[in-house]
């Protein structure tokens, strides 16, 4: 069994108290409009997803290709679109709204988000290079990478050489945090520990991948089921009912 994720948006920081009095850093992050606005299958597209959308977003601010996407699979237009992968039996609805109740509190999850930009660094900093001596000939290069080459033969640097050069704003996946808390009237999730990105960006969380976990609610925790959705509610007695009724008459 293959769950959906979620998207959300990190709030921040903050911390919560656990059973015992300990205090624990958490990362609170808000599940918000996360809503299904499409499915993949196989006999269509070759795959079998979950497409969420977050963040409703007005039509002037959409691209147009995205735009005329949303009104053809007819569902509102949404800031923020991914893709989850699932299995057949996992797959939700279209039009369903996914809350925080879709994790259960005490299980393991995968969280992954945009780091935060640092931009132009050197190589300690970026690296955590040791840096030259400070005495022996060294003048006014104490924080250099020292030689980066080769001899005449290949005579180049090979790729991938650590180096001094941008760091930070790179997609970045923390396995294994665990879920601290649920509170499913604000729509929010505490995670324990932090999560990659900074305040006020989309963050994917996900089933942890490395732990089997069970007693999950699959395809998600719907309030309703389809067929309770489905079948309008009448004050009228079923047709089984009214036979019964006439022959114990």
């Amino acid at each position: 069994m293959k769950r959906s994720g979620l998207i959300t948006k990190k709030i921040g920081m903050t911390r919560l108290f656990d059973d015992n009095g300990v205090a624990r850093g958490v990362t609170v992050l808000s599940v918000g409009d996360c809503t299904v606005i499409g499915n993949r299958t196989v006999e269509k597209h070759g795959y079998v997803a979950v497409q969420l959308g977050f963040h409703e977003a007005k039509d002037k601010h959409m691209a147009k290709p995205q735009l005329c996407a949303a009104k053809k699979a007819g569902v509102k237009a949404y800031r923020k679109v991914v893709e989850f992968r699932v299995s057949e039996d996992c797959l939700i609805p279209v039009g369903t709204a996914l809350s925080a109740g879709h994790f259960v509190v005490g299980q393991m999850i995968d969280a992954r988000g945009t780091s935060k930009g640092k931009g132009f660094q050197g190589a300690m900093k970026r690296h955590n290079f040791s840096g030259l001596e400070a005495t022996h000939g060294v003048l006014k290069a104490h924080r250099s990478l020292g030689g980066t080459g080769q001899r005449t033969e290949p005579g180049r640097v090979f790729k991938g050489k650590k180096m001094a050069g941008q760091m930070g704003n790179e997609v970045v996946t923390v396995q294994n945090l665990k879920v601290f808390g649920i509170n499913e009237e604000d729509n929010l999730v505490y995670v324990e520990g932090s999560v990659p990105g900074a305040n006020g960006t989309f963050v994917l969380i996900t089933d942890a991948v490395k732990k089997e976990q069970e007693y999950l609610p699959a395809p998600t925790n719907m309030p309703q089921s389809e067929s309770e959705v489905s079948q309008p509610v009448t004050d009228e007695p079923a047709a089984e009912e009214v036979v019964q009724e006439g022959q114990g008459e």
